[in-house]
């Protein structure tokens, strides 16, 4: 899939926020660096860690939320 497309999907999947988004994915990106298991199916050694956490959001396997 391309990644326009994965980037539109995860989007909706916070409202159209840009900025939620850009945290959330920056977020996770950190978790994988840092020895998470990534809950999507992609090579983790040709795919970025950004990537990966773009697609997770997209597929719905990370639900972002606004905590206040």
């Amino acid at each position: 899939m391309r990644l326009e497309k994965v980037i539109a999907q995860a989007l909706e999947k916070v409202g159209f926020d840009r900025y939620l988004l850009a945290s959330a994915v920056g977020k996770r990106a950190q978790e994988l660096s840092r020895g998470s298991e990534p809950l999507v199916k992609l090579d983790k050694k040709n795919a970025k860690y950004a990537d990966i956490a773009l697609y997770e959001i997209a597929q719905g396997k990370i639900v972002v939320s606004i905590e206040g």
